[in-house]
């Protein structure tokens, strides 16, 4: 048997909302969490659900193709037959956590089925990353009804992917990680996020002046500056934008912020022992924490699970 291509989470360090707006964004792919096609027969209800979704997924895929809007032409029929013999999504990367489950399903779908296809590489150019990028967000959009095709891209790739704008991409390296005493982490909210709700209010209050205005100036310029510094593992720039950043999302991006965890939030800003930011869209599912010292900033969330994903 064949043995099936792996797709990892990401996670969108920076950007988040403002690459709607042309802010920049910095994606990684994650490879804690992991989705593949299995064959291995539907022998559980996890699997034969997983199945089911892929039939209304291939139904869904056959109504843009019959439409004439189909991105790329895909092996629809191949992607039936496979369907019908028992083939299931095996995913840990749990959905509504903001760290990409649906992009790695669509990563897999193309990787799989897509006629002509861009092969996954370092060199790809610029060019080629939008254009790849603009395909897998079109596939998403089944489900979020909108995509930008950040994650799907990051899924299939398997690399850090730095955005400087809508249509320019490129690869990029990480620095290297450091056993010191910073980090960033996931903390787990317990509950699922719903992306579409989320977004769609975003797109709502881009049309109020104001709002539109923090995006493209204060939210864009931290967040730029953050990923700049970050980059050139420059820690002292990049925390004191990061305060800012967390400031930022905490007095306006109060909707896509748990409840539960406003008061958790604020202490991060107030006390600077570590900040915390949105992963996706929000709502739920992980928020994204950064400190310089680890070790104080778990004890003070000593009640909550957290995952070390860098450490600096």
């Amino acid at each position: 048997m064949i043995k099936e291509s792996l797709y990892y989470a990401k996670i969108l360090l920076f950007g988040e909302y403002g690459i709607i707006e042309d802010a920049k964004g910095l994606s990684i792919p994650y490879s804690q969490y992991q989705a593949q096609f299995s064959f291995e027969g539907i022998d559980s209800e996890t699997a034969r659900t997983s199945n089911g979704h892929l039939q209304s997924y291939l139904q869904y895929l056959r109504g843009l193709e019959a439409a004439g809007t189909l991105p790329v032409a895909l092996q629809l029929d191949a992607f039936d037959k496979d369907i019908a013999t028992g083939m299931y999504f095996d995913s840990s990367i749990p959905q509504g956590f903001g760290i990409g489950s649906s992009g790695a399903l669509v990563a897999a779908v193309y990787d799989r089925y897509a006629i002509g296809k861009i092969e996954p590489s370092e060199q790809l150019t610029g060019e080629q990353i939008a254009s790849l990028k603009q395909v897998l967000g079109q596939l998403e959009s089944y489900f979020h009804g909108r995509s930008s095709g950040m994650d799907p891209l990051i899924c299939y790739l398997k690399i850090p992917i730095l955005i400087n704008s809508k249509t320019e991409l490129g690869t990029v390296s990480l620095p290297a990680e450091k056993a010191g005493n910073g980090a960033i982490f996931l903390l787990n909210t317990g509950e699922p996020g719903e992306t579409q709700p989320l977004v769609n209010l975003f797109l709502e209050r881009l049309k109020q002046e104001g709002f539109r205005n923090m995006i493209r100036t204060e939210f864009k310029k931290y967040n730029d500056e953050c990923i700049h510094a970050f980059l050139k593992g420059d820690v002292k720039p990049l925390f004191s934008n990061l305060r800012k950043l967390s400031q930022l999302a905490f007095d306006n991006f109060k909707p896509m912020i748990p409840d539960l965890f406003h008061g958790l939030w604020k202490q991060g800003i107030d006390s600077r022992a570590y900040y915390l930011k949105l992963c996706g869209s929000g709502g739920g599912g992980y928020i994204l924490g950064f400190t310089q010292d680890y070790e104080k900033a778990s004890k003070m969330l000593k009640d909550y699970q957290l995952e070390v994903i860098y450490r600096f």
